[in-house]
C-alpha cells in the first residue's frame, strides 16, 4: 500500500493516523461490498492492489448557486469524505435531480467510484456529485481516495460475467488510464472518464 498525503499547513502525524484509520474503514466497506456480490474470494488480492491518497480540501463560503466543484464521478475505487459542519455536497439521483447531502456530525460519507463500477461489471454505479456552497462559512473536508495500484489489471471477476450479464468493460491499468485522462482533461474533455476509456 502506498499512502500519498497532501498535508500543507496541517499536522502530518495527525493526518497519517487519520489516514490509517480511514483506510481500515475503507477496506472493511469494500470487503462487505464484495461479500454482497459473492466474490469475497478476491478480497485480499483486490485490497492488496490498492493505494490511498489523502487530500485536505477547503471550499470558500459563498451564497451563489454556481458550483464550487464541477459535477463529476470520481475515477478511483472508493472515496471516504469527512467534513466540518458546513454542507455543500450534492449528489445527482437517477432522475437527474441534485440532492443536498447533510451528514450527521462525526460521520463519513462513502462514495463509489468508476473503477469499482468497472470491477463489479456495472453492478454498482459511481456517485455523480458536485459541491455548491450556499453558506458564508468555509467548508473543510478530508477525502481518502482508494485507487488501484499501477500494474494491477482492473477487470471484472468471471463470476460477474455470464450470458445475461455480458462483459461491459475491458481490463485496464489505472495509471495508464490517468495518462489518457489528463491529456483529455487538459483539452477540456472531462467526460472522457473510465467508461469512455474501457467500455466494450
Amino acid at each position: 500500500m502506498v499512502l500519498l498525503i497532501n498535508c500543507t499547513g496541517f499536522d502530518s502525524e495527525t493526518l497519517v493516523s487519520f489516514a490509517q484509520l480511514a483506510s481500515g474503514l475503507e477496506k472493511t466497506i469494500r470487503r462487505m461490498i464484495l461479500e454482497t456480490f459473492g466474490v469475497e474470494k478476491y478480497v485480499d488480492e483486490f485490497i492488496d492492489s490498492t493505494n490511498y491518497i489523502l487530500k485536505v480540501m477547503k471550499y470558500e463560503g459563498s451564497q451563489s448557486s454556481k458550483p464550487s466543484l464541477r459535477a463529476h464521478s470520481d475515477q478511483n475505487l472508493v472515496t471516504l469524505l469527512y467534513q466540518n459542519e458546513v454542507n455543500g455536497l450534492e449528489i445527482q439521483n437517477k432522475d437527474g435531480e441534485w440532492i443536498n447531502v447533510k451528514p450527521s456530525p462525526n460521520t463519513f460519507l462513502v462514495m463509489t467510484g468508476e473503477s469499482l463500477s468497472v470491477w463489479l461489471n456495472g453492478g454498482l454505479s459511481s456517485t455523480y456529485h458536485r459541491v455548491t456552497m450556499k453558506e458564508s462559512k468555509a467548508r473543510y473536508c478530508v477525502g481518502l481516495f482508494a485507487t488501484p495500484r499501477g500494474g494491477y489489471q482492473v477487470k471484472a471477476p468471471k463470476e460477474l460475467v455470464d450470458d445475461k450479464n455480458g462483459l461491459l468493460f475491458k481490463p485496464f491499468d489505472y495509471e495508464e488510464f490517468l495518462g489518457f485522462y489528463s491529456i483529455h482533461a487538459a483539452r477540456g474533455a472531462l467526460e472522457s472518464g473510465l467508461k469512455a476509456y474501457c467500455s466494450v
